[in-house]
């Protein structure tokens, strides 16, 4: 069984999204750290690319900050491998189909199997065209993580059967950033995928406060963050751990 399953056993996950590399890996290291300390149930980590479609301007930026700072896919490795001296919960990279294959897939997957990342989100990845990665995620035992959409519509079922990992319900249409409200039908596609599969789901895409948190795990296995941390960090900076720490015990408060 997945090592992600885990983050998901006996409790609502919260899972935090954060950008590897923005202001610096030195800050990720501690962010990361912190979000432990304070109850994530599972990390994304994002290696940043330079034309991330499926973000909004707040994690747009943050690609942009991290890649002038000069990180680098190789980098980020060898981030992961220090952090996986004492992190111990589930991993999962999130990215662009490009920056795998520019990085050659087999290596990339193989890599990230050695160092400790249990999955991998390919938002760009259509569900028709997985096959690209496959057979080498299977390979090396890392989870392709399915995402399903609002516009999934008789693909839900399909997509679910298939899945591994745990499911990323996208809450609405559109790019990542928070939401003030989020109006989806998201009961009804949940009940879908409980029909087609046991893997757990969690949904993500403009959740903010600790009321959007609890109400999106209320219905699902869990709740995703990421723009919100993101402005966190964008704001503090260097002295973001902290801050982020403090947000995401808010968090994972409201989903107990």
């Amino acid at each position: 069984m997945s090592n992600i399953y885990k983050a998901f056993e006996n409790k609502k996950a919260f899972i935090p999204f954060i950008t590897c590399g923005d202001p610096d890996l030195e800050t990720t290291g501690k962010i990361v750290r912190e979000v432990v300390k304070n109850g994530a149930s599972l990390v994304e980590l994002g290696i940043p690319f330079s034309d991330p479609t499926a973000e909004g301007p707040v994690i747009q930026g943050a690609n942009l900050r991290a890649l002038n700072g000069g990180v680098t896919t190789d980098k980020i490795f060898d981030f992961v491998r220090e952090l996986r001296k004492d992190v111990t919960i589930p991993m999962v990279f999130m990215t662009y189909a490009n920056v795998v294959f520019s990085y050659g897939s087999e290596k990339f997957i193989k890599t990230c199997s050695e160092i400790g990342i249990d999955g991998i989100i390919l938002p760009d990845l259509p569900f028709e065209e997985k096959e690209e990665f496959l057979p080498d995620c299977h390979k090396y035992g890392v989870d392709l993580i399915s995402l399903i959409a609002p516009t999934s519509k008789d693909r839900v079922a399909m997509i679910a059967k298939e899945a591994e990992g745990f499911i990323y319900l996208v809450s609405s249409l559109g790019v990542t950033g928070t939401r003030t409200e989020i109006n989806t039908d998201l009961d009804s596609i949940v009940k879908i995928i409980r029909e087609n599969t046991n893997i757990p789901c969690a949904i993500g895409f403009g959740i903010s406060t600790p009321e959007q948190a609890k109400k999106m795990a209320d219905i699902s296995d869990g709740a995703i963050v990421g723009s919100a941390i993101i402005k966190i960090m964008a704001e503090y900076g260097k002295e973001s751990p902290v801050y982020v720490g403090e947000y995401v015990k808010s968090m994972t408060d409201a989903l107990k």
